[in-house]
């Protein structure tokens, strides 16, 4: 199959996934979330405006209009504005992307190419000491909680050291970077244990191969086996292990810029569920279905460039 048509074909599959995202975004926000009214006006609001707030944000129009409205937002990204900040919300998306992206970029990349590397390394020395020192401080890793990470290295690294900013955010570069280093090394530290224990039980997989053993046979050195051949037919599970790691970003994001108080998509996220801002939470939740559709689409696009015996279909 054409690759062009292909990935239109992929893309086709965002009407049905948008679809059921805005059935689901309908369902929990109208019919079992609480009444966003008594959030925002709070509990002494009168009947009368209590009804004027919902015929301004439209709540009380039928059950089908609002779940049209909705299946409309989806489709045209035209987002409107936050209940409760009266902004446009793509404006917000646009002011909170600089942020997020300044953590989710570089944490992402090193993150992924740290644990590869040390997977690599550590099957290499399959058996020696340093795989098992590493497996060992892998189990630890995931084993330890996220939160507890956060606040240690906000504490020991940040307060007593003084080495990073404990937390904040200043626009434009390169005056962001003092604030986003601790919460990247932090991440690549809460991240480590499970990427390079996955990592490694998927190139040690694949350098048991007999393919790999006829490699060996030739003569050829460990070092090029492990990255001509052992490392480029493990991208397949790796790919996958990437693109699965992305709305694990999201939620990061959730996470990190609480904590570092970090005025991103993440905080934003959060300030929209804490004051039921139902717009943001809806726009933000569209985009992040999207946005994974999208990349599945890479991915499989990706799988025939690693691996030629593929075909799309």
């Amino acid at each position: 199959m054409n690759l062009y048509s292909y990935i239109f074909r992929r893309l086709l599959y965002i009407i049905p996934v948008l679809l059921g995202v805005c059935l689901v975004i309908f369902v929990l926000f109208n019919l079992v979330a609480p009444d966003p009214a008594y959030t925002l006006l709070g509990k002494h609001a009168t009947l009368k405006q209590i009804a004027d707030l919902h015929h301004e944000l439209g709540t009380d129009k039928p059950y089908l209009f609002q779940y049209l409205d909705t299946v409309k937002t989806a489709f045209t990204f035209n987002f409107g504005y936050s209940w409760t900040s009266k902004q446009n919300i793509w404006e917000m998306i646009k002011a909170g992307a600089g942020p997020s992206l300044a953590i989710t970029g570089p944490l992402f990349v090193l993150s992924n190419i740290f644990a590869i590397s040390l997977a690599l390394l550590v099957a290499f020395y399959r058996g020696k000491l340093i795989d098992k020192v590493v497996l060992i401080l892998s189990i630890a890793g995931m084993s330890i909680p996220s939160l507890a990470v956060v606040l240690f290295g906000q504490w020991f690294f940040a307060f007593k050291l003084g080495l990073f900013e404990i937390s904040g955010y200043e626009n434009g570069f390169p005056n962001f970077i003092p604030y986003v280093i601790l919460p990247i090394l932090l991440y690549v530290v809460i991240s480590f244990g499970g990427d390079t224990r996955f990592y490694r039980t998927v190139i040690l997989d694949e350098a048991y191969q007999d393919y790999v053993r006829t490699a060996r046979s030739k003569g050829l050195s460990e070092l090029r086996v492990m990255f001509k051949h052992v490392l480029k037919n493990s991208m397949i599970p790796i790919l996958t292990q990437i693109i699965i790691q992305i709305p694990g970003l999201i939620l990061g994001l959730l996470f990190a810029e609480s904590f570092f108080s970090i005025p991103g998509l993440g905080a934003m996220t959060i300030n929209a569920i804490n004051n039921s801002d139902f717009p943001v939470i809806k726009a933000m939740t569209i985009m992040s279905a999207v946005g994974f559709i999208v990349f599945n689409v890479i991915t499989d696009v990706l799988y025939t460039v690693v691996d030629p015996r593929m075909k799309l279909k």
